[in-house]
């Protein structure tokens, strides 16, 4: 296509600003970025090194896939690539590099939360995970709702597979998705399309888009993924203008004017299906003409109007650290600003091979260089790592006899291994202990500092309880990590990169013993008022674990996740005192997280309600349980007493 500049009604807004530093786009794409290309000088851009990806090499089709997208939002005008918001705040996350996305979606969830944390209005992504069901994972709901919360605005491309094939997170309604359309204004043939895109998805100039190209000079390229950009820039101009006008807009609200306003293509536009057209085409004269003319009928497209982005929690921040240029100079390492913020300019940008890995990772009160915290739940595992590793541990562990027939050793029978570890307790060592979320393992976890030892044997202890039989009284369910990220990644034997989460003490160790907590809740609902059947109770108690556990079900790693995965725990713990609403025949609705008002002096709290509910009257009033917890330390601490109290419904 021509210049963005030829793209109807861009001029107009560029003659009005080229961007403010009050808002701030995030690009989460491939990476590295080639920061150092002339079409970056003297852009306010900071790089988050991505501690899930480790340190492999990267693709070459995934470094230029996302320097391409961040020089059409961010190139300066002048340079060899003018961008759409050249003086817009960027936050770039590369979110794949040799791992692909698709492979490994937890990656897609730890950048998006990036993203969230640090302050973006917009995120534009450069990431199509094809999928058969429209659905998202729990744990990519969870994100994308965290962005609406935060009135943080997702923007994804259809991808590029010619037809109603489904994409994620495009298929999510809180996501604006992007088609493309060629220099003719006809959607392209490859941009996907169809029902699960219909009503949030709009189609924008996607075909002979100049980029910058790493190493130097310039690309052409098209794709949805290119048009993805152009859109995110019309509504960070548009945002832009509005915070000069000290409106604070909602970023979800100009998403909104632009599906509203945007053109219905003809049948030529549309070849024939009017489907492909999305919701319809790019307006930007339209949409600015919504959200900026103060007389216009704007509040009928969005019944809330122009609301007010909630306060952000200041977030700390690691950033890429000191790297190597080509020219052999050190570079600085980006450090988040207030305000806006500022980061790396100009040639100088870290390079993402560099220094220690970080992430926009806690509310916590810290600074570069600190090691985030981690809360997680989920079940233990372990990993060899490599064939040589495996039958290091087949030839030292002791064979077995099977109907009477010695067999040798299997490394990969949990029993098995728990034994050998029992007898031989320092090769727990040798072992890459794995943290694992519905059998996909999330974190790798080691001991560390004087007390390694014990935390190694209270591991295959808790993997002993996990391979016990599920009426055993220690049989095991589930287990919680408290650590520190240590910037590192392991490689498994399946080649999947985890970060390591570090162990220093045994504090917060701790498993979930589901038989010995439903006989203490059936004796505690004894004593409660009322009276229930024994069976009752123990059944209602394992739902409410259930649904506890998958309700919560996150990476905890943010200060909200951390409050919500030790309210879980502490839930079981005392989970007698539910008693009384499990005897009552009630069951758990809901489970919210959010700032608490009150808080000690240097701490990080959060109030977590759980609310049950009669499923056999709703007319009888809900139950309600709160916790306060604060995330300040390492092993969050609840505050207070376990309040309960009663509300209409």
């Amino acid at each position: 296509m021509p210049p963005l500049a030829s793209i109807p009604g861009v001029s107009q807004l560029w003659e009005r600003t080229l961007g403010s530093s009050e808002v701030t786009v995030a690009v989460l794409d491939g990476g590295p970025f080639d920061l150092a290309h002339p079409c970056f000088d003297g852009c306010d851009l900071t790089v988050v090194k991505p501690f899930w990806l480790g340190r492999e090499g990267a693709v070459e089709i995934a470094a230029e896939h996302g320097t391409v997208a961040a020089s059409v939002l961010f190139g300066r005008h002048g340079g060899p690539v003018p961008g759409m918001a050249p003086g817009c705040h960027g936050v770039l996350v590369p979110a794949y590099s040799d791992v692909s996305v698709g492979r490994d979606p937890a990656a897609l969830v730890r950048a998006l939360d990036t993203c969230i944390d640090a302050g973006a209005d917009i995120v534009c992504l450069g990431v199509c995970g094809l999928t058969d069901c429209a659905d998202a994972d729990h744990l990519l709901a969870g994100s994308l709702q965290r962005a609406r919360e935060q009135r943080t605005l997702v923007i994804a491309p259809a991808g590029n597979d010619g037809g109603r094939t489904l994409c994620l997170p495009a298929t999510q309604p809180d996501v604006l998705v992007v088609g493309a359309h060629d220099d003719d204004g006809r959607v392209c043939k490859f941009s996907n399309w169809g029902p699960a895109y219909h009503h949030h998805g709009i189609v924008a100039p996607g075909t002979n888009v100049t980029g910058a190209a790493p190493g130097g000079g310039t690309v052409t390229r098209k794709g949805t993924s290119v048009a993805t950009p152009i859109v995110g820039g019309v509504i960070a101009l548009l945002l832009s203008i509005l915070r000069k006008q000290d409106r604070d807009g909602d970023p979800l609200a100009v998403r909104d004017a632009l599906l509203a306003s945007a053109r219905p293509c003809t049948a030529g536009e549309s070849r024939g299906e009017p489907e492909r057209c999305l919701a319809g085409r790019l307006d930007v004269p339209a949409a600015t003409r919504l959200v900026l003319d103060p007389e216009s009928d704007a509040r009928r497209w969005h019944p809330q109007g122009w609301r007010s982005r909630p306060p952000r929690v200041s977030a700390a921040f690691v950033f890429a650290g000191s790297g190597d240029r080509e020219d052999g100079a050190a570079a600085d390492a980006a450090q988040p600003a207030s305000g806006g913020g500022s980061g790396v300019q100009q040639s100088g940008a870290p390079a993402l091979d560099g220094s220690d890995a970080g992430v926009v990772v806690s509310t916590a009160p810290a600074g570069p260089g600190v090691s985030p915290p981690v809360y997680a739940l989920g079940t233990l595992g372990y990993d060899f790592g490599s064939d040589a590793r495996r039958d290091t541990f087949k030839q030292l562990m002791a064979p077995v006899t099977i109907d009477d027939t010695v067999v040798p050793a299997n490394p990969f029978d949990s029993r098995q291994m728990v034994d050998h570890l029992s007898a031989h307790p320092s090769e727990a060592r040798s072992l890459i202990w794995t943290l694992n979320m519905e059998l996909t393992p999330i974190y790798a976890v080691e001991g560390s500092g004087a007390y390694a030892a014990n935390v190694y044997e209270l591991l295959t202890r808790l993997l002993a309880g996990e391979v016990a039989s599920s009426e055993d009284p220690n049989y095991v369910e589930r287990v919680a990590i408290p650590g520190r990220l240590v910037g590192r990644t392991v490689k498994l034997h399946s080649g999947q990169l985890v970060p390591v989460i570090d162990c220093e003490q045994l504090r917060g160790l701790y498993g979930w013993q589901v038989n010995k907590l439903v006989g203490a809740a059936v004796a505690a609902a004894h004593d409660a008022p009322g009276s229930a059947d024994d069976e009752l109770v123990a059944t209602n108690l394992r739902e409410f674990l259930t649904k506890v556990y998958y309700d919560l079900r996150n990476l905890g790693v943010t200060s909200a996740d951390r409050a919500l995965n030790f309210a879980a725990t502490n839930a079981f713990q005392a989970a007698h005192t539910f008693a009384s609403a499990l005897a009552e025949g009630r069951a758990l609705d809901t489970i919210a997280v959010e700032k608490s008002p009150f808080c000690r002096l240097d701490s990080d709290c959060w109030d977590v309600r759980l609310r049950f509910f009669d499923p056999e009257n709703n007319r009888r009033a809900t139950r309600v349980f709160r916790f306060t917890i604060d995330v300040s330390d390492l092993m969050p601490v609840t505050l207070g007493d376990v309040r309960t109290w009663t509300e209409a419904t």
